[in-house]
């Protein structure tokens, strides 16, 4: 299993982004974190089965409700080391 480290960039910090992230990549069985960035992205690592991994990025680019997104970068990351998916600080 494969990790991707997203930045995900656009209207995503105060909108409730990274709760609505959380549920969707339990909802999926995922594994990984997300945070805040100073820069006003949102960091994600996920990792899991790959048709989980494609669905999560395509619920990414909706967002929740009062998101908008406008740019998702996606590099390949070793998967994280704890089970689950949790928020994390800004950081």
């Amino acid at each position: 299993m494969r990790g991707r480290l997203l930045r995900i960039e656009g209207r995503v910090q105060g909108v409730g982004y990274r709760d609505w992230l959380v549920r969707e990549a339990d909802r999926h069985g995922l594994q990984g974190w997300v945070r805040n960035r100073p820069d006003g992205s949102v960091q994600a690592l996920v990792a899991g089965e790959e048709g989980a991994v494609q669905a999560l990025l395509t619920a990414c680019r909706r967002g929740p409700m009062m998101a908008r997104v406008d740019r998702i970068e996606e590099v390949w990351a070793e998967p994280p080391s704890e089970p689950g998916f949790r928020r994390l600080p800004t950081g």
